[in-house]
């Protein structure tokens, strides 16, 4: 058995692509990305989102997914069409604030302390990534478009970390305080 399906690629490519509309609204932009295309979309701008948001949200999957491969217990990506079209819609509305849940790990019914370590992985991996995007913006002298590209990045991967830690089903603090 593999241990990423062609499905689930398939599913991570969606979910970046989405995830890149989607945040191409909320994400500050450098200014030399700021040539309009076309008034309605801009590729710079879209591919610049892609590397902001996409990382933070499939890392964070992935982390759950190989966790559980780890202990042996079979983990599939699964995209989650619903969440990504409410945050489609949002954008489209140009609502001020977003819900999204683009994606999750479908598990075998487990009720095993190994299940906590599995919903805690994804946003311990928020985590690291905060902590290098921290480091990288202390100890690496940065032009400001890279600057801009390391703090969103570190901004990002702590509001997931905290959101997703707070102990609301179907939220992964749910699973990791109650499990």
């Amino acid at each position: 058995m593999a241990i990423i399906t062609i499905k689930e690629i398939i599913d991570l490519i969606i979910m970046t692509v989405a995830l890149g509309y989607i945040f191409s609204g909320f994400i500050p932009q450098p200014r030399t990305l700021y040539k309009v295309i076309s008034p309605t979309f801009n590729l710079q701008t879209f591919k610049y989102s892609c590397l902001i948001a996409a990382p933070a949200v499939v890392l964070h999957e992935l982390a759950h997914k190989f966790v559980a491969l780890a202990f042996g217990i079979p983990a599939t990506f699964k995209m989650f069409p619903f969440g990504l079209v409410l945050g489609i819609i949002l954008k489209l509305i140009n609502s001020p604030f977003l819900i999204i849940a683009p994606g999750y790990v479908q598990l075998p019914a487990l009720q095993t302390p190994i299940t906590r370590l599995i919903a805690l992985a994804g946003p311990l991996t928020n985590l690291l990534i905060f902590l290098i995007a921290l480091i990288v913006l202390k100890k690496v002298k940065l032009s400001n478009k890279y600057f801009l590209l390391w703090n969103l990045t570190k901004q990002i991967n702590l509001i997931l970390f905290i959101f997703n830690l707070l102990p609301i089903p179907p939220l992964d603090g749910s699973k990791v305080f109650f499990g």
